[in-house]
């Protein structure tokens, strides 16, 4: 009797063949869209995942890492130059297709950003450099400028101390290094409500006050300032939710 071999009836639709053929995976050279995007580099399960760069039809630039379609570790972002190549707008750490971790931020108005990102804003430490080449460093929240701070100004004035929603809310201390001068006490929505002020480095000061100032005669002068700081607290408290 004639042996008779079994035939293989499994077998994978043709569609599914062709689909699985049709899968970008790996590392592919430039891919084209029809909007007049592009991309280059790592690509799993038809996903932009890997190293990779992306060119938007506007001409920004994202060179580096990527996770299923969206920017996802370390990356650069930049926009053409108006007068040639490219500026960055953003290096640093990305999660999901925004900043997250450590990064740089260039404004267009000339400021930097470099520190801590969360979901898309400043949030953690970081140092900000203004426009007017004044300079923040400290705690951030939610873009804001939020908790402890130094706020140095283009005099070399300065202030040191707490903020609250990016603004100088609670106990900090500002420093007139061109008149001399030292306050300490508590502030309210950047406006200073009770505190001392007296003479700091005034004989070394740039443009010294005419003159010293005065000791304070008061029966009760730390009773009278504790008062008036633990009525400013009470109000920011109730204010903010603290």
């Amino acid at each position: 009797m004639p042996f008779l071999k079994e035939l293989d009836t499994k077998f994978e639709p043709l569609w599914k063949e062709w689909d699985e053929k049709a899968n970008k995976s790996g590392l592919l050279h430039t891919v084209y869209w029809v909007n007049g995007n592009e991309y280059a580099g790592d690509w799993e399960k038809n996903k932009k995942t890997g190293k990779g760069t992306q060119k938007w039809k506007n001409g920004a630039v994202y060179d580096g890492d990527w996770k299923d379609n969206k920017m996802h570790g370390f990356g650069t972002l930049s926009i053409p130059d108006k007068n040639g190549g490219y500026k960055r707008l953003y290096a640093g750490g990305w999660k999901a297709g925004k900043r997250h971790g450590y990064g740089t931020q260039f404004y267009p108005n000339n400021e930097t950003f470099e520190g801590e990102w969360y979901q898309d804003k400043r949030s953690g430490w970081g140092r900000h450099y203004y426009e007017d080449s004044s300079v923040y460093e400290g705690e951030w929240y939610d873009d804001m400028r939020h908790g402890k701070g130094m706020l140095r100004l283009p005099n070399d004035n300065r202030y040191e101390g707490q903020w609250l929603f990016d603004k100088k809310n609670g106990p900090g201390s500002f420093y007139y290094l061109d008149k001399g001068q030292l306050y300490e006490g508590v502030w309210k929505d950047d406006i200073p409500k009770c505190g001392q002020m007296v003479d700091y480095g005034r004989d070394s000061a740039p443009n010294p006050t005419q003159y010293p100032l005065h000791e304070i005669k008061l029966a009760d002068t730390a009773g009278v300032l504790e008062d008036a700081t633990t009525n400013v607290l009470n109000e920011l408290e109730e204010k903010n939710g603290l």
